[in-house]
């Protein structure tokens, strides 16, 4: 798959507010005893098997996911509350064969300029992000040992099935070409599915316009 203009907007969060949503068997990571919750919209292109033509409805979508960093075994990786995406297809495949949280939902991405504009609601609830955003500088590599590097170079998800079983699914990719960025945020209520209301002051903004990204399945 690739992945196209992509934030990574984070906020510190308090451990206890996120460890209650995660599944036993995984321990909730912290950057110097600071938890982080992210928001990441993006859009993904030539998503499929490899070595198989395109398949209509899966292969090119907005996405948006709410996450936070777990490890287990010592192995650190992504764990996601929620994956919205337009596609219902996708939805179908990502539950079914990935245990993972994908949502249907109304999603705009338009690009004027350097600023891309994104908007996603779905449910009763409206759950959804709606804001601005662009690069500021330069693409620079994080450094090892850095926040950024913690919150962006993870080279595993984890998942679980309707019976608790954690799955971790691999992926690979070059390191991320980042750039600062500047975000102007309209609506954000992507926390109240795990109890967080509001997720206040800005977020720490990174920006990458593309990566080519493997996946392998779930072990």
């Amino acid at each position: 798959m690739r992945w196209h203009d992509l934030a990574f907007l984070h906020w510190p969060v308090e451990a206890e507010l996120l460890r209650a949503h995660i599944s036993p068997g995984l321990e909730l990571e912290s950057f110097e005893g600071t938890a982080w919750l992210g928001v990441v919209p993006f859009r993904m292109s030539s998503v499929g098997p490899r070595c198989v033509p395109s398949i209509p409805g899966i292969h090119a979508f907005p996405e948006l996911n709410l996450r936070t960093y777990v490890t287990a075994n010592g192995k650190p990786g992504v764990w996601f509350f929620s994956l919205d995406v337009t596609k219902r297809l996708a939805v179908w495949a990502a539950r079914t064969f990935f245990h993972l949280p994908y949502f249907r939902a109304r999603m705009q991405f338009e690009r004027q300029g350097d600023t891309i504009h994104y908007a996603s609601e779905r449910g009763p609830g409206r759950l959804g992000f709606t804001g601005r955003y662009r690069p500021t500088g330069d693409v620079y590599h994080s450094t090892p040992g850095s926040l950024e590097s913690w919150l962006t170079e993870r080279y595993c998800l984890y998942a679980a099935d309707e019976r608790g079983r954690i799955y971790r699914g691999d992926i690979h990719h070059a390191p991320w070409p980042l750039q600062r960025a500047e975000v102007e945020i309209e609506r954000n209520t992507l926390g109240e599915q795990i109890g967080i209301a509001a997720l206040e002051g800005e977020p720490l903004a990174h920006f990458a316009k593309d990566l080519d990204v493997i996946a392998w399945d779930l072990e």
